[in-house]
């Protein structure tokens, strides 16, 4: 028999949940890190790395190569400054209410309708004439109308903000109004360019604009690089969908049983590779650097925007590799070699600057990694180049992230642990 509950129990549970004042988090709250909801919210992004990568890697295997690394550039920009606008936001207010959670589900809709505008955006940009970001500025009001409510409820909630939030509310509107113009005004499309520029430059100065007088947000540095983490993963997957792109129709067989050599490299490749740029990233503990150093917050969090971009673009030339090896494809065999080559060290170089960077030292132990990842880079178009077989240079590009791996392992982790002690050292 059920022993009998509490009347105040059940009152309490019958009880509507009430809103939690959105006054701030603690900086410093132990334990913190994602919450379900954060991570449900990255899951639209799946969809908006995936279709641009997608796009890119098509665009790209037909030998647009200008028109590809334009438009996904302008696709991964736009996405990575709609999810950094997200996340900060939630490390330094989120409350986790039934009104956060509705609007936090009114951006995850706003993301899918972004990511249906990218294939006409990438279209446009092919076919020239027209820049047409009609749908994915549409997906961006539904985003920031959201962004702009939690805000509001922020300048209502908590007089230590008030500033910083209006500061937030009125850029915010008077860029999204901007995006507006230009994506449903009759401008010409050097003038739809250059806006393109401005308007990115304000998104990318919308920090300092905001909080830079009005003392800033109480972000958590860890629950932060956790977040950063988790999107750099997310990011990665699109290694392992580049990799199941490209060997799909390598398979010989009615059952697909018979792998040829073309087939088992790339897999090879591909895994190696994208479990290869985990390693290189989780290496560095970007949680404890900022802990020490929360004034390099805007440099840690704007600048994984170009190593999102290398982290995508890998998986996107991972999927031009097999579009190639499945003749599916226009490129030779060079360019194939680069597309894959060119992200990853875009990738790597980020990585080594923004550790230089956040911690105001250099290592020369650094310079000989980079020099022999280049090296390492450079062998596998020079092996293209020599009419070496395509695969045996994916897997020679595979090898570029392990140069840091085994340096880090052997000798760096110490160099770094030395980096960390001068940099706490008062």
């Amino acid at each position: 028999m059920n022993a009998p509950q509490h009347t105040g129990d059940a009152a309490e549970r019958a009880r509507p949940r009430r809103l939690t004042p959105m006054t701030g988090r603690d900086p410093q709250e132990h334990g913190r890190v994602s919450s379900p909801l954060e991570l449900l919210f990255d899951l639209t992004f799946v969809v908006a790395v995936g279709t641009a990568a997608s796009q890119y890697a098509e665009m790209l295997a037909e030998r647009h190569a200008a028109q590809a690394v334009a438009a996904f550039v302008m696709a991964m920009f736009a996405i990575s400054v709609a999810w950094i606008s997200f996340s900060w936001f939630a490390s330094a207010f989120a409350t986790d209410d039934w009104l956060y959670r509705a609007l936090t589900m009114v951006q995850m809709i706003g993301v899918v309708v972004f990511s249906l505008g990218l294939p006409a955006m990438f279209h446009s940009v092919d076919e020239g004439g027209h820049l047409e970001l009609r749908v994915m500025v549409l997906g961006y009001v539904v985003m920031r109308f959201a962004m702009v409510l939690q805000w509001w409820r922020v300048t209502r909630e908590s007089s230590s903000f008030r500033a910083v939030g209006m500061a937030n509310i009125r850029w915010t509107v008077i860029v999204q109004l901007g995006w507006i113009v230009v994506a449903f005004a009759p401008l010409p499309l050097a003038a739809v360019f250059a806006a393109f520029v401005v308007l990115g430059t304000l998104e990318l100065a919308l920090p300092v604009l905001t909080q830079g007088s009005a003392g800033g947000t109480p972000w958590h540095p860890h629950h932060v690089t956790e977040r950063y983490g988790l999107l750099a993963i997310i990011v990665l997957g699109e290694g392992v969908v580049g990799t199941v792109a490209s060997s799909g129709e390598l398979l010989g067989g009615a059952d697909g049983t018979h792998w040829s050599g073309n087939a088992i490299a790339v897999v090879i490749a591909g895994v190696g590779l994208t479990f290869g740029m985990w390693w290189v990233y989780f290496a560095t503990p970007f949680g404890d650097i900022l802990v020490l150093r929360r004034n390099r917050g805007y440099l840690f969090g704007y600048g994984h925007i170009p190593l999102f971009i290398g982290i995508a673009g890998a998986g996107a030339g991972l999927h031009v590799a097999g579009l190639f090896l499945e003749h599916h494809s226009e490129l030779g065999d060079v360019t194939v070699v680069l597309a894959l080559a060119v992200p990853v060290g875009l990738y790597l170089a980020m990585v080594y600057l923004l550790h230089t960077l956040l911690l105001s030292s250099t290592d020369r132990f650094h310079l000989l990694l980079i020099a022999l990842t280049l090296l390492v880079l450079l062998a596998a178009v020079l092996l293209s180049m020599a009419g070496v077989a395509i695969a045996v240079c994916l897997l020679v590009v595979m090898l570029a992230p392990f140069v840091t791996v085994l340096g880090y392992e052997t000798i760096g982790h110490r160099h770094q642990q030395r980096m960390l002690e001068k940099l706490a050292t008062p």
